[in-house]
C-alpha cells in the first residue's frame, strides 16, 4: 500500500530520474522496442495463419484448392507459407519454386487435432469447433430455424423474458436465456435447445428450432453407431445412453452413474474418437506448416526527428510529471467532495471512482460501501412500507366495507358477519404480531430463555398441534427423532419456528402427500427439517423465500399464502439461537427446510 508521502516523494524522484536516464532510454527502447514489435507482430501473424488454415481444413475435404488462400494469407501478413503433407509431399508454396523450405516446421495443420493454446474452444476433445462435417445444416434448414427461433425470441420478448439468438458453426440457432439479475449476462454455455424460462414456456412453441433436422438424425445415428462400437470393443455397455446434438453423452438409466472416473474416462474417449473417426472424410488431412521471415526485411533505424522529438518528450516530461502528479492526488479527492454533495442533496446513488491505490483508494471504497448500504436501506425502507401497508389494506377494507354496510342497514350484523369481522380482526393482529417479532430480532432485543429439551418431545407436541389441520386437508404427519440428541434452546420460539415452516408445507403440499418432521445429531449441531411432498419451489426463487413479505404467486391470494413474514421469522429465531435456516426443493418432488442449531447453547 502506497501512502500519501510515498506518493509525492516517488514523484519527485521521477523528475529528477528522468534527466539521468533520457540517453540510456534512448538507445534501449529504440532496440528492444523495435524487436518486441516485431516479435509480438510474427507471433500475431503465426496464429491468424494457423487459424485461417484450420478453418480452410475444416470445410474441405483435401487441400487441392488452397494455394489461393495461402497466397493471400502470405501477402497479407508480409510471410512465406508453405504447407507439406505428412508423406513429404508440397501442397502448396508462396514463394517461387525450387525455394528451400525453413529449417524447422511452425505448426501442424490438423483440425482433429489442434494445439488447445492456439484454439481454446478446442480443449476438451481437441477438435476444431468449425470441424463439423455432416452436421452441417443446408442454407434451407439454416433459413427455417433461424426464422423459428427468431419467432421464439420475439415471443419471448412479448412475455418478458430476455432471450439472444446466436449461430453456431452447424448453422443452428442457439437461443440464450439472459439472466434477470445485475449485468443481463447471458448464460455461460448456449444450448442448442433454449433455456428454461417460466414465463415463456407455456406460451412460445420451441418444439421446431429445438428438433434436430433430418440430416441430422443421420448423422448422430452414424456417431451413436461408431460410440457403440468403440464401448462394445472396450467392453463397456453401450446401450446405457447417447450422444447429443452439443456431443456430450446422456445416460438412459434411471439412476445417476456411480462417480467412479473410469466409466467417464472410457465414454468420453469413445466419443472423441468416434467424432473423429466420423468427421475424418470432411477434413482435410493433416499437413506440416512451415512460416518463414518476411519478404522484406524490416529493420528500422532511427530517423534525426524521431531523436529531437524523444529530446522534447524528456523536456516536456520533467514538466509535466509534477503537474499530472498534483492533479491525480486532487481529482479523487474533488470527485469524493462531489459525490458527499450530492448524497447530501438526496442522492443515494453516489459513487465515487478512483484508479489508484493507497488511502484515498480506501477513502472512496469505504464512500460507496457506505452509499451502498444507504440506497439498499432507503429501498428496504420503501417495499417495507409498500409491503404493509398491502397487507394491512384489504382486511382493514374487508372492515370498514361490513361495518358501513351494517351502519346503513344493507347488512345485519348477524353471528356470521362477526366470525367474519373477528376473523380479519385476527388477521391483522397477527400481520402486527409478526411485524413485531421482526423488529425485536432486528434490534437485537428478541429474548430467549433457553434451557435443556428433548426434541422427540417437542416434535410430537408440533405434530399433535397441526394433525387436525393435516387430516382435514387429506395429508399424512409424521415425526422421526434419531436417537433424541440433546439441545438447548427456547423452546416456544423453536415451537413457532417448527410450526411456521409445517404451516407452510400444509399450505402448500396438495392432497394425498407427506409431511415429515426430523431430528438429527450432526457433529456439534442438531439438525431439524421439515420435508414435505409439495408443489415445490423453483430454482430461482430459493435465494428469496426467507426475505419479508416474499412469495412466488405475486397476486398476493390469501388462497396460496400468507403474510410473507412467517419465513423471514423462522429465519430470525434460527439466527437468534445462534443457528441457520436453509432451504432445498425439486419442483414438483419435495421440498426441505432444515434449521441447523448448535447442541449447547448459555442460558
Amino acid at each position: 500500500m502506497r501512502s500519501l508521502f510515498a506518493r509525492l516523494l516517488t514523484s519527485s524522484a521521477v523528475v529528477a530520474v528522468c534527466s539521468i536516464t533520457a540517453t540510456a532510454w534512448l538507445a534501449a527502447s529504440s532496440t528492444s522496442g523495435a524487436i518486441q514489435q516485431e516479435q509480438g507482430q510474427t507471433l500475431a501473424s503465426d496464429a491468424r495463419i494457423n487459424n485461417s488454415l484450420l478453418g480452410y481444413a475444416s470445410r474441405h475435404s483435401d487441400w487441392s484448392g488452397v494455394a489461393g488462400t495461402l497466397r493471400d494469407l502470405a501477402a497479407q501478413n508480409s510471410r512465406r507459407i508453405a504447407l507439406v503433407a505428412e508423406n513429404g509431399t508440397l501442397l502448396a508454396d508462396s514463394a517461387t519454386a525450387g525455394t528451400p523450405l525453413p529449417a524447422k516446421v511452425s505448426a501442424v495443420v490438423d483440425p482433429l487435432a489442434v494445439d488447445v493454446t492456439l484454439v481454446p474452444g478446442a480443449a476438451g476433445d481437441r477438435i476444431d469447433p468449425r470441424a463439423v462435417g455432416p452436421f452441417l445444416l443446408s442454407a434451407h434448414d439454416r433459413a427455417r430455424l433461424r426464422k423459428a427461433a427468431d419467432a421464439y425470441a420475439a415471443c419471448a420478448g412479448r412475455t418478458g423474458q430476455a432471450v439472444q439468438v446466436t449461430v453456431s458453426n452447424t448453422g443452428r440457432p442457439l437461443v440464450t436465456t439472459l439472466s434477470q439479475g445485475g449485468g443481463q449476462e447471458p448464460s455461460p454455455v448456449p444450448s442448442p435447445v433454449p433455456t428454461e424460462a417460466p414465463a415463456v414456456v407455456d406460451v412460445c412453441d420451441a418444439t421446431i428450432f429445438s428438433t434436430p433436422t433430418r440430416t441430422e438424425k443421420a448423422a448422430l445415428k452414424q456417431l451413436n453407431l461408431l460410440v457403440g462400437k468403440c464401448l462394445k470393443g472396450k467392453g463397456k455397455d453401450a446401450g446405457r445412453g447417447s450422444v447429443g446434438l452439443d456431443f456430450t453423452w446422456v445416460s438412459r438409466e434411471k439412476q445417476p452413474m456411480p462417480p467412479v472416473a473410469e466409466p467417464d474416462q472410457v465414454i468420453s474417449s469413445c466419443v472423441v474418437t468416434a467424432r473423429r473417426e466420423q468427421l475424418d472424410p470432411y477434413v482435410a488431412p493433416a499437413a506440416y506448416l512451415y512460416i518463414g521471415s518476411p519478404a522484406e526485411g524490416t529493420g528500422q533505424r532511427i530517423p534525426l526527428p524521431s531523436i529531437a522529438g524523444a529530446a522534447l518528450l524528456v523536456l516536456v516530461l520533467t514538466v509535466g510529471v509534477s503537474i499530472m502528479a498534483a492533479r491525480r492526488l486532487v481529482r479523487p479527492v474533488n470527485a469524493l467532495t462531489h459525490a458527499a454533495q450530492r448524497m447530501r442533496d438526496g442522492d443515494s446513488s453516489a459513487r465515487v471512482t478512483v484508479r489508484t491505490t493507497g488511502e484515498i483508494s480506501e477513502l472512496a471504497t469505504a464512500f460507496n460501501e457506505m452509499s451502498e448500504h444507504l440506497q439498499r436501506m432507503e429501498e428496504q425502507r420503501k417495499a417495507m412500507v409498500s409491503d404493509i401497508s398491502h397487507e394491512l389494506r384489504t382486511p382493514l377494507s374487508n372492515l370498514r366495507g361490513w361495518l358501513e354496510a351494517t351502519q346503513d342497514g344493507v347488512a345485519e350484523l348477524d353471528p356470521a358477519l362477526i366470525a367474519s369481522l373477528v376473523e380479519e380482526i385476527l388477521l391483522l393482529q397477527h400481520i402486527v404480531d409478526d411485524l413485531q417479532e421482526l423488529a425485536l430480532a432486528d434490534a437485537g432485543k428478541l429474548r430467549l430463555h433457553v434451557e435443556p429439551l428433548h426434541l422427540g418431545d417437542l416434535l410430537d407436541q408440533v405434530t399433535t398441534a397441526h394433525r387436525g389441520r393435516a387430516e382435514a386437508a387429506g395429508l399424512t404427519l409424521t415425526a422421526v427423532v434419531t436417537d433424541d440428541p440433546p439441545l438447548t434452546a427456547d423452546p416456544v420460539r423453536l415451537r413457532q419456528a417448527i410450526g411456521n415452516l409445517v404451516t407452510n408445507s400444509l399450505r402448500y403440499t396438495p392432497r394425498g402427500g407427506h409431511i415429515t418432521l426430523g431430528a438429527r445429531q450432526d457433529g456439534d449441531q442438531v439438525v431439524i427439517e421439515v420435508t414435505d411432498t409439495g408443489v415445490g419451489i423453483r430454482a430461482e426463487h430459493l435465494p428469496h423465500v426467507f426475505d419479508r413479505f416474499w412469495r412466488a404467486e405475486k397476486s398476493r391470494n390469501r388462497q396460496t399464502g400468507g403474510s410473507g413474514l412467517g419465513l423471514a421469522i423462522v429465519r430470525n429465531l434460527a439466527e437468534a439461537h445462534g443457528g441457520t435456516a436453509t432451504v432445498a426443493s425439486v419442483p414438483g418432488v419435495r421440498t426441505t427446510f432444515t434449521l441447523r442449531l448448535p447442541s449447547q447453547r448459555d442460558p
